[in-house]
């Protein structure tokens, strides 16, 4: 059955209001639609029974819910699972649910996190990230990236209650529609998350960072960083040679004049590359100046990839001296390394390699309870 063009989660109320207005019903409609599918979370029209059949039908017809199929879905040793989603073109996307670990930012330790994709794969080329190696397709529109969120919930019969935008594509290249995603993900009569739940990574993309700063959402935001000087941030991170530290820190500087939230840097260890003290010390000069604090991520493998990770005696004296200057560090343990979840390791899915076309995840196969 062919995927309707356009998904109910990925409108606001208002456009919502609009739609149904088209064919003479009444703005309360809107409120119940949305009613069943972010507070009852019904998977299909049939099951919203105060809207008559006409409505339904018509709304089964042109709108999907969500437009998002499940594919396959693969569990870690550590209970991180990975989802493999198809959306309406036939394209695919990765999301990883990361089970409940201490909070870096000091909060209860219960969180389920939801790491989202904005994009089929991504255009930036970081030379650590798996995303980029088959290059970019798309954009992923304002219901695909709520979708994901939606269909986990759905599979894991359980809520998230945090989510970082940090699968695969760059965030802030797809501002408008992330926007909007968190908009409704963020919204009382949508998915309720908190703002402070919500976290947009960036590679550093200047005059965005600028724009998310405009907005009045307390969101946060995570930078990666990779390096502390253009040398050596250049040879990780392509996007260094159009928004270089200087012009990077310049926009930061406007994000924490207009944020309450501190901002994050994402430093992943190369072996050989950026994980010397020295520059340590240049990253604690760096996130001292924005009173910002640094999540360092050994270095996970990816096939076609020359990186190393270094040994754990290096990632501890580097977290040492960020440390001893005052910098807030922590030291991440990964996550889904075995099912190639961790952070960097999320990749364009080949179908014909997968073989997954024409395949929907098989009856049984959503989760039990976590």
């Amino acid at each position: 059955m062919e995927i309707p063009q356009s998904s109910i989660c990925g409108l606001d109320r208002a456009e919502l209001q609009a739609l149904l207005a088209e064919r003479g019903e009444p703005s309360f409609r809107a409120d119940q639609i949305l009613d069943w599918l972010y507070k009852k979370r019904v998977g299909n029209y049939s099951a919203m029974t105060n809207l008559d059949r006409g409505l339904r039908a018509h709304l089964e017809e042109n709108h999907a819910l969500t437009g998002l199929e499940t594919v396959d879905w693969e569990g870690s040793g550590d209970e991180t699972r990975k989802y493999l989603f198809r959306l309406r073109d036939g394209r695919f996307v990765e999301t990883v649910l990361i089970p409940a670990s201490p909070s870096f930012y000091g909060e209860r330790s219960d969180r389920r996190t939801l790491c989202v994709s904005s994009q089929v794969g991504c255009a930036y080329d970081c030379k650590f990230c798996a995303s980029g190696l088959a290059g970019f397709t798309r954009n992923l529109d304002a219901g695909e990236i709520v979708a994901q969120v939606l269909e986990v919930e759905r599979l894991s019969k359980a809520r998230i209650n945090n989510i970082v935008f940090m699968g695969m594509g760059e965030p802030l290249a797809n501002l408008k529609h992330v926007l909007k995603a968190i908009g409704i993900i963020n919204a009382d009569w949508g998915i309720g998350i908190g703002a402070r739940h919500l976290t947009v990574s960036t590679s550093g993309l200047a005059p965005q960072i600028r724009k998310l700063a405009d907005q009045a959402l307390q969101i946060r935001l995570a930078v990666s960083l990779h390096g502390a000087s253009d040398e050596v941030r250049e040879r990780i991170m392509p996007i260094n040679r159009k928004y270089p530290l200087e012009i990077l820190f310049e926009s930061l500087r406007y994000y924490r004049s207009k944020k309450k939230q501190h901002i994050t840097f994402e430093y992943i260890l190369i072996e050989g590359v950026n994980d010397a003290p020295e520059e340590a010390k240049l990253l604690a000069s760096c996130a001292r100046s924005l009173s910002a604090k640094v999540n360092l991520i050994p270095y996970n493998l990816v096939e076609g990839l020359p990186w190393r990770r270094p040994s754990r005696e290096t990632q501890e004296r580097f977290q040492g001296v960020l440390r001893s200057e005052g910098v807030p560090a922590t030291l991440r343990r990964e996550k889904g390394h075995d099912i190639e979840a961790a952070c960097g390791q999320l990749r364009l899915i080949e179908e014909e390699k997968r073989g997954v076309v024409g395949v929907s995840l098989p009856a049984g196969r959503e989760e039990s309870g976590a």
